[in-house]
């Protein structure tokens, strides 16, 4: 099988994004609580891990990279990869599939039920059930061959798919988990293939089936089956409501295992136990420690930690002045996103620090109508004991006009009050005032001239009226 070069970033990435979630768990001692230091120091695994599903942030490890036997939790990988062959067309859930010899050829009679029989034709999702409900190694091998063509070209793809998510220490030999030195994975590795696994639909509905009716074929008559995740079982005293999915696994070589994914309150975790035991009780009972301490894991987790959200686009979170608003003098501010933190249910929203900037303020500019909407005006930073978490963006909550009038006044005022109009004015006075003397002047002379050519007039009437006056 080639490796592109976008399918070794994305195994670059995904080995990456493993590295991270184990860092994290150094991270989260700084949320955990006090009595969370060590919260089982009792555990009966080998080797255990709690996930939050959605930052696939670690809760809780031990030995969580420790190489252990894979055994039956290699089934969640191959109904995995069928369950994507179907989203890509492949192959389909009505697909009529007939049970080879080949598919019953090295499968450990102890193990696996007697669900299906060599000959027998069934739909591909019967197949399905069958194989993760009904515990049949059978048809995880009949999946295999009709999703692949063949056993050894399926495992090939197995042991890719592993590597494609970032899996260290993974290996597959066969599909259905019997026992095999060279078949072995860890806790982190079962985590991150059980969490992609849950991203797919048909794998929720086959996995978190309690029962499943096999309908009669040819050649066998109906079936009932029942999951071996007790914890799905209302009846059963491992029956724990928030649990919806799991894989079991037990051997002699490996112990008990299980993978299991439970959801409460808005919080989503994925419990791993590797390595568990059975205790027989002196009234014949028994206790599988792999299902309890799976449940003390999630009770646990559940107990102790949330997803909240601590910045919220809904928060009114300061204010800042407009000018010329119409009706309005200033614009109250909201993050244009949330922030929502997993933490440890004994910290406080009091105890992050929000820091805000607003841009105009920061620049000593003046922020003027209109203002619309959304518009951003500055930003937020959440942080904790120093350490900055997310920042967030400012937006205006609310739509200001412009306040015309008072706009026109000001700009009115500012025009009168400036340097260049009062120069402007001055000048404009002088002018008026000069004009003004100027026809005051041309008045004055005027009427001197009229009353000179009036005189004049009046003069030369009287010498025409008294020719010898002057004699």
């Amino acid at each position: 099988m080639k490796t592109t070069p976008a399918k070794a970033i994305k195994v670059i990435s995904a080995a990456v994004a493993i590295a991270a979630m184990l860092s994290v768990a150094a991270i989260i001692a700084d949320v955990a609580p006090a009595s969370a230091a060590d919260p089982f120091r009792n555990l009966a695994a080998d080797a255990a891990l709690l996930i939050e599903v959605d930052s696939g942030t670690v809760l809780f490890e031990r030995n969580a990279t420790r190489r252990h036997p894979a055994d039956a939790l290699t089934r969640t990988m191959t109904l995995l990869l069928a369950v994507i062959a179907c989203e890509d067309g492949d192959v389909a859930v009505d697909d009529i599939v007939e049970m080879t010899e080949s598919a019953f050829y090295n499968i450990d009679t102890a193990s696996s039920a007697p669900v299906v029989q060599p000959g027998e034709s069934m739909l591909l999702l019967d197949l399905m059930h069958c194989a993760l409900v009904g515990n049949s190694g059978e048809a995880f091998n009949m999946i295999a061959e009709h999703v692949a063509g063949n056993a050894g070209k399926f495992l090939t793809e197995m042991n890719a798919k592993a590597k494609e998510l970032g899996c260290l220490d993974t290996n597959f030999t066969n599909t259905h988990g019997q026992y095999n030195q060279m078949q072995y994975t860890n806790a982190i590795d079962q985590s991150v293939i059980f969490r992609e696994a849950m991203k797919h639909q048909l794998f929720v509905e086959i996995s978190s089936a309690l029962r499943y009716d096999m309908p009669e074929t040819e050649t066998s008559a109906a079936r009932k089956m029942t999951n071996q995740n007790s914890l799905l079982n209302p009846n059963s005293k491992y029956y724990y409501r928030p649990c919806t999915s799991g894989v079991t696994s037990a051997t002699y070589e490996g112990g008990y295992s299980f993978v299991a994914y439970a959801e409460s309150e808005g919080l989503s975790l994925i419990s791993v136990v590797l390595g568990s035991d059975v205790i027989i009780f002196e009234d014949e009972s028994a206790e599988m420690r792999n299902l309890t301490e799976t449940r003390r894991l999630f009770e646990w987790g559940f107990s102790n930690f949330s997803r909240r959200t601590i910045i919220s686009p809904v928060d009114l979170v300061g204010k800042v002045p407009v000018t010329h608003g119409a009706g309005a003098d200033f614009v109250n501010l909201r993050p244009d996103s949330s922030i929502t933190l997993l933490l440890d249910n004994d910290i406080k929203d009091e105890d992050f620090t929000r820091k805000i900037t607003v841009y105009n303020v920061e620049a000593n500019e003046t922020l003027y109508a209109p203002v619309s909407a959304g518009d951003v005006l500055g930003e937020m930073s959440l942080s904790r004991n120093g350490i900055e978490i997310g920042t967030v963006l400012l937006v205006a909550n609310t739509s200001i006009e412009l306040h015309k009038l008072q706009y026109i006044k000001v700009q009115v005022t500012d025009i009168l009050t400036s340097k260049v109009a009062r120069l402007v004015i001055w000048v404009l006075t002088m002018l008026i005032l000069g004009y003004v003397a100027l026809v005051i002047r041309y008045n004055v002379l005027r009427r001197r001239r009229l009353r000179k050519i009036a005189e004049a007039k009046q003069r030369l009437r009287e010498e025409r009226q008294n020719p010898h006056r002057d004699e």
